[in-house]
């Protein structure tokens, strides 16, 4: 919801994203407009939207986990203590070789303070390696 803010000079008019995003559509502003567009697409979809610094990571090839877990600050061990989970385990989410379930998803998001649907991985687990006879 926007806001106005008094100073002694002035009013200053504070909009969400989206409140912005909406205003700048409908002024012709064609990145707005494609913005929003996307927003309620995948909102529609019930799709997470990400915030820029993970969206980027994440179209660069970096999974979600790495990159929250970067911005953290946290070494892989100082993340699964917090998640409650072994560092191997975390491993494995991590790099994309286990899914982890929706309670060790949400315990990872809160060690790393991001939103668990930030996390959630589509892709297939990677395949397990077969031991040579």
């Amino acid at each position: 919801m926007a806001q106005i803010v008094k100073t002694d000079s002035d009013e200053i008019v504070i909009l969400t994203r989206r409140e912005y995003d909406a205003l700048m559509a409908r002024l012709g502003d064609d990145d707005a407009e494609d913005r929003m567009s996307a927003r309620l697409a995948l909102e529609a979809r019930g799709e997470p939207l990400y915030p820029a610094w993970l969206a980027e990571k994440m179209m660069s090839g970096i999974s979600a986990v790495r990159a929250a877990r970067h911005r953290a600050g946290l070494t892989q061990s100082q993340a699964a203590a917090r998640a409650g989970i072994g560092q191997g385990y975390f491993n494995a989410i991590e790099n994309g070789r286990k899914r982890g379930s929706a309670g060790t998803i949400r315990a990872i998001a809160a060690a790393l303070d991001v939103e668990p649907g930030w996390l959630r991985d589509e892709r297939e687990p990677a395949a397990p390696l077969r031991k040579r006879r």
